[in-house]
């Protein structure tokens, strides 16, 4: 049997954002997603994902679900066996960055989720063409229903997150660096800073993708998620 796949969600995303990665990889292998919402630091979200994840396991993570991951494998290098990165971040939060949030904190905190969430999926969050409308209301469907609690604890998460770059240059393990070519929050020139950093690393650069691969080119995703599985 091949090990489990463990897969963590973005901010404010659950288990749908990997709807069709679990379809079809779920055919041969377990897969178990770890929600990231109970805690408000990496560290203590990569801690409640190890009490609850099988003994070994592959792992994979997109936008903050990859800051997490990359916290899980600091804390245990050797129970993953693999590790895939997609549309995410190595760096810490700058200050500037940082503060900048502050106001959608308020904001949400004085009960206005729909409308900074509608700002931050902003035009170019996606790429173009014609199923990104579906792809935008999912995440605003998946964002409403986890609330405000959520999304405050996973802010102040981002906005206290380690640096991981000796992390991913200390990996021996089969790395995947997946992107969207139209991901102007985590942009390509970042995954290439990662992949840069990991011995034998595979970048991969997906074509008429944004910030969401997984639901907006699946069957690419799917096709690079098989290839890291089978390294």
């Amino acid at each position: 049997m091949p090990e489990p796949l463990v897969l963590l969600p973005g901010m404010m995303c659950d288990a749908r954002l990997y709807g069709p990665q679990i379809k079809t990889l779920g055919r041969d292998r377990a897969i178990h997603v770890a929600p990231i919402q109970a805690q408000d630091t990496v560290e203590a979200m990569a801690t409640e994902v190890l009490a609850n994840a099988p003994a070994t396991f592959a792992l994979a993570g997109l936008s903050m679900g990859g800051i997490v991951a990359m916290e899980v494998v600091r804390r245990a290098p050797t129970r993953v066996t693999r590790l895939a990165l997609m549309d995410t971040n190595a760096l810490s939060e700058t200050p500037a960055y940082a503060a900048s949030r502050e106001p959608q904190i308020a904001r949400v905190m004085a009960g206005s989720l729909v409308e900074v969430m509608r700002e931050d999926m902003k035009p170019d969050y996606l790429a173009p063409g014609a199923g990104r409308q579906a792809v935008l209301d999912l995440v605003m469907d998946m964002a409403l229903e986890m609330g405000e609690g959520v999304y405050l604890r996973q802010s102040r998460a981002l906005q206290r997150r380690p640096d991981q770059q000796n992390v991913l240059r200390k990996l021996k393990i089969p790395t995947l660096i997946l992107c969207g070519e139209y991901d102007r929050l985590c942009p390509v020139s970042r995954h290439q800073f990662m992949a840069d950093l990991i011995h034998g690393a595979e970048l991969c650069i997906v074509p008429d993708a944004g910030h969401l691969p997984t639901l907006e080119q699946p069957e690419a995703v799917n096709a690079a998620l098989k290839r890291w599985l089978s390294a």
